[in-house]
């Protein structure tokens, strides 16, 4: 892999680089993408460029806690390595907040060493950055882009680094951040497409931070049902077992009063509408906050751009979802341009293939962010009988849990 930094650039004009493929994003989706595409496309030498505003080696100490499915591993672990202090979750406890109801699912069901696992949001990226390193992409670093400029043969793509502007070529043009590109001369943001087939603001705010708990239950992840929001905690305490990412979804009124409490109020708030099921809340740290949006792109292609991940789809954090999807978007585009070359015929049947898993997981995690939070005492007996229903129909429940370790592929 050639890095180009602003120290090892230059200041001389650079003459124009010419791709197959461009990814600008280098988070976990844009990194996988990279690596699977240079070691599937061995015989072809499809030659890859990775662009992103920072260095490798920034998110190393990113304590942020992501949960990941046993398939998303399954691809990673195969090609590019998975990061040795992952948390396994062996089973997942589902219920509401003072009503009755509840399920779980444990791996032994489905034959698995694991559910998922938990694991640093760091640790992931730089397992990956070392594994994209050893092959031949090109990764420009500390820098940025702006709108990309289509024609019938390619995009030109218009990059900024400390060192200067200029511009790279490439068949196709593949957006992993974010979806949006900054204008350099406006600094204004505009979307990868304007496109949105779904958006919605659902009035919450999650709070997260690193818990520990006095009674914990190894390997066990919990979503508990609340009138305001789900509360997720996931195992990940490694060497310290009574540890916990939390994720706290409220109003966001309360969220910001939340945030500002000293850490015993704020741990006897979390105890009272959690509950006693893992004893008392005893640390709380790397509290932070964020609101909590649906915001997900109809097309993901437009002409010779595509969009994967975050650029194509921000979901709601319930069932742990967001980063999965992005990766089966990534593992299925990596097998369009692997098999088809770099055209729009294989944008076209990438996109056809992904469609029904992305409807499916966007709509199921959108449907349990609004049903489980409406506070309506009939409604809440009726989750609550859906909830026990699932103990007594094990196969909806195996294809409920497949769907979420899985997802759907074609």
């Amino acid at each position: 892999m050639q890095i180009e930094t602003a120290e090892t650039i230059g200041h001389a004009p650079p003459a124009d680089y010419h791709f197959d493929i461009a990814i600008v994003g280098a988070g976990p989706v844009g990194l996988a993408l990279a690596g699977w595409l240079v070691k599937r496309s061995a015989t072809s030498r499809l030659s890859v460029a990775l662009i992103d505003a920072r260095e490798p080696d920034a998110a190393l100490a990113d304590p942020r806690a992501i949960a990941v499915s046993h398939g998303s591993r399954a691809m990673l672990e195969s090609s590019l390595g998975f990061p040795a202090d992952a948390t396994p979750i062996k089973r997942i406890h589902v219920s509401q907040r003072g009503q009755f109801g509840r399920t779980l699912i444990d791996h032994d069901e489905h034959g698995l060493p694991a559910l998922g696992y938990v694991v640093r949001y760091g640790s992931l990226v730089t397992t990956l950055a070392q594994a994209v390193s050893k092959t031949g992409v090109h990764w420009f670093t500390e820098t940025t882009a702006s709108t990309p400029l289509h024609d019938h043969d390619g995009v030109t793509l218009p990059i900024h680094s400390a060192t200067g502007d200029r511009t790279i070529r490439a068949r196709i043009l593949v957006n992993a951040e974010g979806g949006l590109y900054k204008d350099k001369e406006t600094d204004a943001s505009s979307a990868l497409s304007a496109d949105v087939k779904n958006t919605r603001d659902y009035g919450q705010t999650a709070i997260v931070g690193t818990v520990s708990v006095s009674s914990p239950q190894p390997g066990v992840a919990w979503e508990r049902f609340t009138p305001e929001g789900p509360i997720a905690l996931l195992p990940c305490g490694g060497a310290r077992q009574a540890d916990y990412a939390l994720v706290w979804c409220c109003d966001p009124e309360e969220a910001a009063r939340r945030s500002q409490l000293p850490d015993d109020a704020f741990l006897a708030e979390l105890g009272a509408a959690f509950g006693e099921r893992l004893g008392r809340f005893t640390r709380i740290a790397g509290r932070a906050m964020f609101p909590l949006g649906l915001n997900a792109l109809n097309a993901l292609v437009d002409r010779r751009t595509v969009a994967i991940g975050n650029a194509a789809q921000t979901l709601h954090p319930v069932a742990g979802q967001g980063l999965n999807l992005g990766l089966r978007d990534a593992h299925a585009l990596c097998d369009a341009l692997s098999t088809n070359g770099p055209t729009t015929v294989a944008l076209s049947l990438f996109a056809q293939r992904r469609a029904l898993d992305r409807r499916m997981t966007i709509g199921a995690t959108d449907t349990l962010a609004r049903l489980f939070t409406i506070d309506f005492p009939p409604l809440a007996a009726l989750r609550g009988l859906a909830l026990s229903a699932l103990e007594f129909v094990p196969p909806v429940k195996t294809v409920l849990a497949r769907q979420m370790m899985f997802g759907q592929r074609r």
